[in-house]
Formats: C-alpha cells, sequence, structure tokens
C-alpha cells in the first residue's frame, strides 16, 4: 500500500476523557487550521486492553477533517494537549465524497 500525498484529505480519529477535553482539543485544531472541521461525539463506551487487562471508560470522540501533510502536526498538538499517556489518534484516508466538500477542506487548511 502506497502513502498518501501532501494534499491526501483525511480524516482522524481521537478519543478524549470527557466532553472539555474534546471541545479544548478540536478548538486548538480549527484555530491552527491544522482541522477543517471537527465533529465531537459524545457519549462513547469504549472497551480497551490497557495495562495487561482489559478496561472500559465513557469517551468522546472526535472526528477531524485535514490534510495528510497536517498528521504529524495534529499528532503533535494533541499530544501536548491530551490527557492520556497514548492517546487514540488514527488517520484514515478519503477515498471520495461531495467533491465541493473535499475541496472546502483544503481551502480551510494551512
Amino acid at each position: 500500500m502506497t502513502k498518501p500525498d501532501e494534499f491526501t484529505d483525511i480524516v482522524l480519529f481521537i478519543t478524549t476523557a470527557d466532553a472539555e477535553e474534546a471541545r479544548r482539543i478540536a478548538s486548538v485544531l480549527v484555530k491552527k487550521r491544522k482541522a477543517a472541521c471537527v465533529n465531537i461525539v459524545p457519549g462513547v463506551s469504549s472497551l480497551f486492553w490497557w495495562q495487561g487487562k482489559v478496561e472500559k471508560a465513557d469517551e468522546c470522540l472526535l472526528m477531524v477533517k485535514s490534510r495528510a501533510s497536517l498528521l504529524n502536526q495534529i499528532v503533535k498538538l494533541v499530544k501536548q494537549h491530551h490527557s492520556y499517556d497514548v492517546p487514540e489518534i488514527i488517520a484514515l484516508t478519503i477515498i471520495g465524497g461531495n467533491p465541493d466538500y473535499l475541496e472546502w477542506i483544503g481551502k480551510e487548511l494551512k
């Protein structure tokens, strides 16, 4: 599989401990123009392995629309503002969608 080029649109999934943290991280990403849009989805119930045992947590999910060229900067910013030792930051390539929306994403980013 080839890596996306710098102009490839991506969506990132980032979980947070609560709504306040979600709003804070979303605000940083949008204000610094690393994300064109961030959706905050409250009430995510997560089940996961952590330090050798199964844990569960109520979290918020951020869905971040951005570009592949900004991924490293986004990861750095999220880690600076996140309460978790190892925050979930997963980037997926957007393979299609509304062309007008995808064009808008690119226009809003630096």
